[in-house]
Protein backbone atom coordinates (compact mmCIF):
# COMPACT_ATOMS: atom_id res chain seq x y z
CA UNK A 1 0.00 0.00 0.00
CA UNK A 2 1.47 3.37 -1.04
CA UNK A 3 1.88 6.23 1.19
CA UNK A 4 -0.20 9.50 1.22
CA UNK A 5 2.69 12.46 1.20
CA UNK A 6 1.13 14.43 3.38
CA UNK A 7 1.55 10.82 6.08
CA UNK A 8 5.18 11.63 5.77
CA UNK A 9 7.46 12.57 8.15
CA UNK A 10 10.20 14.90 7.38
CA UNK A 11 13.55 14.00 7.77
CA UNK A 12 17.20 14.96 6.63
CA UNK A 13 18.68 12.09 4.53
CA UNK A 14 21.98 11.65 6.87
CA UNK A 15 19.74 11.59 9.89
CA UNK A 16 17.70 8.79 8.19
CA UNK A 17 21.41 6.60 7.14
CA UNK A 18 21.69 7.16 11.48
CA UNK A 19 18.81 5.62 12.32
CA UNK A 20 19.02 2.86 9.94
CA UNK A 21 22.58 1.77 10.87
CA UNK A 22 21.51 1.98 14.75
CA UNK A 23 18.71 -0.53 13.83
CA UNK A 24 20.84 -2.66 11.89
CA UNK A 25 23.14 -2.68 14.84
CA UNK A 26 20.69 -4.45 16.95
CA UNK A 27 20.88 -7.48 14.59
CA UNK A 28 24.14 -7.91 12.78
CA UNK A 29 27.86 -7.89 13.29
CA UNK A 30 29.96 -5.06 13.38
CA UNK A 31 31.29 -5.88 10.06
CA UNK A 32 28.03 -6.03 8.84
CA UNK A 33 26.76 -2.70 9.78
CA UNK A 34 29.90 -1.22 8.51
CA UNK A 35 28.92 -2.56 4.71
CA UNK A 36 25.56 -0.67 4.98
CA UNK A 37 27.43 2.12 6.04
CA UNK A 38 29.81 2.69 3.00
CA UNK A 39 27.33 1.37 0.77
CA UNK A 40 24.63 3.88 1.78
CA UNK A 41 27.62 7.04 1.97
CA UNK A 42 27.29 7.91 -1.88
CA UNK A 43 23.68 7.45 -1.82
CA UNK A 44 23.74 10.67 1.22
CA UNK A 45 26.43 12.58 -0.67
CA UNK A 46 24.46 12.23 -3.51
CA UNK A 47 21.64 14.23 -1.90
CA UNK A 48 23.76 17.01 -0.74
CA UNK A 49 24.80 17.74 -4.29
CA UNK A 50 21.69 17.97 -5.59
CA UNK A 51 20.11 19.87 -2.35
CA UNK A 52 18.08 16.59 -1.20
CA UNK A 53 17.75 17.66 2.58
CA UNK A 54 14.10 16.07 2.86
CA UNK A 55 13.79 11.89 2.65
CA UNK A 56 10.29 12.81 1.67
CA UNK A 57 11.39 14.48 -1.67
CA UNK A 58 12.43 11.21 -3.00
CA UNK A 59 10.89 9.66 -6.20
CA UNK A 60 11.56 6.65 -8.50
CA UNK A 61 13.17 9.12 -10.79
CA UNK A 62 15.31 10.40 -8.02
CA UNK A 63 16.54 6.45 -7.20
CA UNK A 64 17.10 6.55 -10.94
CA UNK A 65 18.98 9.27 -11.10
CA UNK A 66 21.59 7.92 -8.43
CA UNK A 67 21.59 5.05 -10.31
CA UNK A 68 23.31 6.42 -13.29
CA UNK A 69 25.18 9.28 -11.07
CA UNK A 70 26.61 6.33 -9.70
CA UNK A 71 27.48 4.46 -12.29
CA UNK A 72 29.15 7.85 -14.05
CA UNK A 73 31.18 8.86 -11.01
CA UNK A 74 31.81 5.34 -9.45
CA UNK A 75 33.93 3.09 -11.29
CA UNK A 76 32.41 -0.07 -10.50
CA UNK A 77 32.20 -3.41 -11.30
CA UNK A 78 29.26 -4.83 -11.73
CA UNK A 79 29.03 -6.63 -9.14
CA UNK A 80 29.66 -3.72 -6.34
CA UNK A 81 26.68 -1.93 -8.01
CA UNK A 82 24.84 -4.74 -7.62
CA UNK A 83 25.14 -4.60 -3.91
CA UNK A 84 25.12 -1.19 -3.43
CA UNK A 85 22.00 -0.92 -4.91
CA UNK A 86 20.95 -3.91 -3.00
CA UNK A 87 21.27 -1.96 0.07
CA UNK A 88 19.65 1.10 -0.66
CA UNK A 89 16.47 -1.05 -1.49
CA UNK A 90 16.91 -2.20 1.93
CA UNK A 91 17.84 1.03 3.24
CA UNK A 92 14.65 2.50 1.67
CA UNK A 93 12.05 -0.24 2.10
CA UNK A 94 13.52 0.81 6.30
CA UNK A 95 12.93 4.29 5.07
CA UNK A 96 8.98 3.32 4.20
CA UNK A 97 8.14 2.13 7.10
CA UNK A 98 9.25 5.16 9.36
CA UNK A 99 7.16 7.17 6.73
CA UNK A 100 10.33 8.87 5.25
CA UNK A 101 9.68 7.75 1.61
CA UNK A 102 6.46 6.60 -0.09
CA UNK A 103 5.93 2.93 1.37
CA UNK A 104 6.58 1.39 -2.20
CA UNK A 105 9.58 3.73 -3.13
CA UNK A 106 11.81 0.71 -2.46
CA UNK A 107 10.14 -1.49 -4.99
CA UNK A 108 11.08 1.18 -8.14
CA UNK A 109 15.06 0.33 -7.15
CA UNK A 110 16.88 -1.25 -10.25
CA UNK A 111 19.11 -3.51 -8.94
CA UNK A 112 21.05 -5.23 -11.84
CA UNK A 113 21.51 -8.57 -12.37
CA UNK A 114 25.11 -10.51 -12.28
CA UNK A 115 25.61 -13.83 -12.96
CA UNK A 116 26.91 -16.86 -10.41
CA UNK A 117 30.03 -16.31 -11.74
CA UNK A 118 30.52 -13.01 -11.47
CA UNK A 119 29.13 -12.89 -7.73
CA UNK A 120 31.89 -15.31 -7.19
CA UNK A 121 34.43 -13.10 -9.00
CA UNK A 122 34.30 -10.91 -6.04
CA UNK A 123 33.43 -12.55 -3.17
CA UNK A 124 35.72 -12.55 -0.49
CA UNK A 125 35.52 -13.23 3.50
CA UNK A 126 36.45 -10.08 5.52
CA UNK A 127 38.63 -10.53 8.61
CA UNK A 128 35.79 -9.91 11.31
CA UNK A 129 33.20 -12.35 10.79
CA UNK A 130 36.55 -14.75 9.74
CA UNK A 131 37.37 -14.00 13.45
CA UNK A 132 33.27 -14.44 14.90
CA UNK A 133 33.39 -18.21 12.74
CA UNK A 134 36.80 -18.85 14.40
CA UNK A 135 35.68 -17.80 17.75
CA UNK A 136 32.41 -19.36 17.42
CA UNK A 137 33.81 -23.09 16.03
CA UNK A 138 36.55 -22.90 19.35
CA UNK A 139 33.45 -22.54 21.61
CA UNK A 140 30.96 -24.99 20.27
CA UNK A 141 32.38 -26.89 17.63
CA UNK A 142 36.04 -27.10 18.88
CA UNK A 143 38.71 -29.31 16.79
CA UNK A 144 35.44 -30.58 15.20
CA UNK A 145 36.14 -31.21 10.60
CA UNK A 146 34.58 -27.90 10.52
CA UNK A 147 36.35 -26.21 13.07
CA UNK A 148 39.86 -27.93 11.82
CA UNK A 149 38.81 -27.42 7.63
CA UNK A 150 38.11 -23.56 8.41
CA UNK A 151 40.88 -22.66 10.42
CA UNK A 152 43.38 -24.12 7.95
CA UNK A 153 42.19 -22.14 5.27
CA UNK A 154 41.60 -19.17 6.79
CA UNK A 155 45.29 -19.56 8.37
CA UNK A 156 47.10 -20.46 5.40
CA UNK A 157 44.84 -19.89 2.62
CA UNK A 158 45.70 -22.58 0.64
CA UNK A 159 42.98 -23.68 -2.00
CA UNK A 160 40.37 -26.67 -1.35
CA UNK A 161 42.35 -28.29 -3.69
CA UNK A 162 45.23 -28.28 -1.37
CA UNK A 163 43.31 -28.69 1.34
CA UNK A 164 41.62 -31.86 0.18
CA UNK A 165 45.52 -33.51 -0.78
CA UNK A 166 46.53 -33.45 2.43
CA UNK A 167 47.59 -36.83 4.27
CA UNK A 168 48.89 -37.14 8.17
CA UNK A 169 52.17 -37.73 6.68
CA UNK A 170 52.13 -33.91 5.40
CA UNK A 171 51.49 -32.95 8.70
CA UNK A 172 54.17 -31.71 11.15
CA UNK A 173 52.33 -30.45 13.83
CA UNK A 174 55.43 -30.94 16.26
CA UNK A 175 57.13 -28.26 13.95
CA UNK A 176 54.24 -26.41 13.40
CA UNK A 177 54.54 -26.88 9.19
CA UNK A 178 52.36 -28.35 6.69
CA UNK A 179 53.58 -29.86 3.36
CA UNK A 180 51.71 -29.15 0.68
CA UNK A 181 52.46 -32.11 -2.10
CA UNK A 182 51.43 -32.94 -6.08
CA UNK A 183 50.28 -36.50 -6.07
CA UNK A 184 48.56 -36.68 -9.47
CA UNK A 185 49.18 -40.42 -10.49
CA UNK A 186 47.74 -40.97 -7.03
CA UNK A 187 44.36 -39.49 -7.23
CA UNK A 188 45.27 -35.89 -5.71
CA UNK A 189 46.11 -32.85 -7.84
CA UNK A 190 47.36 -29.42 -6.99
CA UNK A 191 46.41 -26.67 -9.21
CA UNK A 192 49.74 -25.02 -10.43
CA UNK A 193 51.10 -28.88 -10.11
CA UNK A 194 54.62 -29.57 -9.13
CA UNK A 195 54.45 -25.93 -8.73
CA UNK A 196 52.18 -25.50 -5.97
CA UNK A 197 54.36 -28.06 -3.90
CA UNK A 198 55.66 -25.98 -0.64
CA UNK A 199 55.97 -26.39 2.82
CA UNK A 200 53.36 -23.73 5.03
CA UNK A 201 54.58 -22.64 8.60
CA UNK A 202 51.29 -22.47 10.80
CA UNK A 203 50.75 -21.41 14.60
CA UNK A 204 50.88 -23.59 17.36
CA UNK A 205 46.91 -22.46 17.92
CA UNK A 206 46.36 -24.01 14.66
CA UNK A 207 48.24 -27.13 15.10
CA UNK A 208 46.95 -28.27 18.26
CA UNK A 209 43.49 -27.99 16.70
CA UNK A 210 44.72 -30.13 14.30
CA UNK A 211 46.16 -32.92 16.23
CA UNK A 212 43.18 -32.70 18.18
CA UNK A 213 40.54 -33.30 15.13
CA UNK A 214 43.15 -36.41 14.16
CA UNK A 215 42.99 -37.81 17.68
CA UNK A 216 39.60 -37.45 18.48
CA UNK A 217 37.00 -36.68 15.40
CA UNK A 218 39.01 -37.82 12.54
CA UNK A 219 37.42 -41.26 10.86
CA UNK A 220 40.43 -43.69 10.66
CA UNK A 221 40.25 -44.57 6.99
CA UNK A 222 42.46 -44.65 4.41
CA UNK A 223 41.59 -43.42 -0.11
CA UNK A 224 41.18 -45.51 -2.94
CA UNK A 225 45.25 -45.48 -3.37
CA UNK A 226 45.88 -46.61 0.21
CA UNK A 227 46.77 -43.07 1.66
CA UNK A 228 45.54 -41.70 4.98
CA UNK A 229 44.07 -38.38 4.32
CA UNK A 230 43.88 -35.88 6.58
CA UNK A 231 40.19 -34.56 5.89
CA UNK A 232 37.94 -38.08 5.76
CA UNK A 233 34.34 -39.93 5.86
CA UNK A 234 32.93 -43.27 6.11
CA UNK A 235 34.01 -43.76 1.99
CA UNK A 236 37.70 -42.42 2.22
CA UNK A 237 39.10 -39.30 1.28
CA UNK A 238 36.60 -36.52 2.22
CA UNK A 239 35.55 -35.23 -0.92
CA UNK A 240 36.17 -32.01 -2.39
CA UNK A 241 31.87 -31.20 -2.75
CA UNK A 242 31.53 -32.59 1.24
CA UNK A 243 34.40 -29.83 2.06
CA UNK A 244 32.41 -27.13 0.60
CA UNK A 245 29.28 -27.51 2.15
CA UNK A 246 31.23 -27.62 5.58
CA UNK A 247 32.37 -24.28 4.68
CA UNK A 248 29.16 -22.90 2.93
CA UNK A 249 27.74 -24.21 6.73
CA UNK A 250 30.32 -22.38 8.78
CA UNK A 251 30.12 -19.09 6.95
CA UNK A 252 26.38 -18.95 7.28
CA UNK A 253 25.16 -16.48 9.80
CA UNK A 254 22.60 -18.27 11.23
CA UNK A 255 25.23 -21.09 11.70
CA UNK A 256 26.35 -19.04 14.58
CA UNK A 257 22.90 -17.30 15.47
CA UNK A 258 23.27 -14.64 14.23
CA UNK A 259 19.70 -13.47 11.87
CA UNK A 260 20.13 -14.29 8.59
CA UNK A 261 18.14 -12.29 5.87
CA UNK A 262 18.93 -15.16 2.94
CA UNK A 263 17.30 -17.71 4.48
CA UNK A 264 16.06 -19.53 8.03
CA UNK A 265 19.07 -21.47 8.76
CA UNK A 266 17.35 -24.52 7.49
CA UNK A 267 19.90 -25.01 4.30
CA UNK A 268 22.80 -23.36 4.96
CA UNK A 269 24.66 -24.34 1.69
CA UNK A 270 21.97 -22.56 0.01
CA UNK A 271 22.20 -19.60 2.16
CA UNK A 272 23.30 -15.97 0.18
CA UNK A 273 25.09 -15.36 3.01
CA UNK A 274 27.62 -18.36 2.93
CA UNK A 275 30.86 -18.00 0.83
CA UNK A 276 32.61 -20.18 -1.14
CA UNK A 277 36.35 -21.46 0.17
CA UNK A 278 37.93 -19.38 -2.56
CA UNK A 279 36.46 -16.07 -0.72
CA UNK A 280 38.22 -17.42 2.29
CA UNK A 281 41.13 -17.59 0.65
CA UNK A 282 40.73 -14.47 -1.02
CA UNK A 283 39.81 -13.04 2.40
CA UNK A 284 43.02 -14.58 3.79
CA UNK A 285 45.36 -13.04 1.26
CA UNK A 286 43.43 -9.40 1.76
CA UNK A 287 44.10 -10.04 5.89
CA UNK A 288 47.89 -10.69 5.41
CA UNK A 289 47.95 -7.76 3.10
CA UNK A 290 46.44 -5.36 5.80
CA UNK A 291 48.85 -6.86 8.04
CA UNK A 292 51.83 -5.10 5.94
CA UNK A 293 52.75 -9.16 5.30
CA UNK A 294 54.76 -8.29 2.61
CA UNK A 295 53.76 -9.59 -1.12
CA UNK A 296 56.62 -11.58 -1.44
CA UNK A 297 56.13 -13.78 1.67
CA UNK A 298 52.92 -13.99 0.45
CA UNK A 299 52.95 -15.02 -3.03
CA UNK A 300 55.05 -18.01 -1.47
CA UNK A 301 53.23 -19.00 1.30
CA UNK A 302 50.12 -19.24 -1.19
CA UNK A 303 51.05 -19.59 -4.48
CA UNK A 304 50.09 -16.42 -6.05
CA UNK A 305 52.17 -14.80 -8.51
CA UNK A 306 52.23 -11.04 -7.61
CA UNK A 307 50.10 -9.83 -11.01
CA UNK A 308 47.61 -12.38 -9.92
CA UNK A 309 47.07 -11.24 -6.53
CA UNK A 310 46.92 -7.49 -7.39
CA UNK A 311 44.54 -8.39 -9.97
CA UNK A 312 42.29 -10.95 -8.23
CA UNK A 313 43.07 -11.13 -4.74
CA UNK A 314 43.60 -7.83 -3.15
CA UNK A 315 40.59 -6.64 -1.95
CA UNK A 316 41.42 -3.58 0.51
CA UNK A 317 39.42 -0.37 0.12
CA UNK A 318 41.19 2.34 -1.01
CA UNK A 319 40.81 3.88 2.01
CA UNK A 320 42.89 1.12 3.63
CA UNK A 321 45.88 1.55 0.87
CA UNK A 322 46.04 4.80 1.53
CA UNK A 323 46.56 4.66 5.45
CA UNK A 324 49.26 1.78 4.86
CA UNK A 325 50.97 4.16 2.82
CA UNK A 326 50.76 6.93 5.10
CA UNK A 327 52.29 4.81 7.57
CA UNK A 328 55.00 3.74 5.54
CA UNK A 329 55.58 8.18 5.08
CA UNK A 330 55.61 8.72 8.91
CA UNK A 331 58.64 6.26 9.49
CA UNK A 332 60.56 7.99 6.76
Amino acid sequence: MSTNPTDLEPIEPREAQELFLDHKASQYSVKTVQAHRYRTKPFVEWCDLNDIDNMNALTGRSIQRYRLWREDTGDLAKITLNQQMSTIRVFLKWAGSIEAVAANLYDKVMVPRVTPAEERRDETLSSEPASEILDHLSTFNYASLDHALFALLWETGMRLGGANSLDLGDLHLEEEAIEIVHRPDQGTHLKNGANGERPVAITSNLAEVLSQYIENIRIENTDDAGREPLFTSRYGRLSKTAMRRCVYRVTSPCFRGEPCPECAGTESEKCGEAVSPHAIRRGSITHALTKDVPVEVIGDRMNVSRDILDKHYDKRSEEVKLEQRRGYLENL
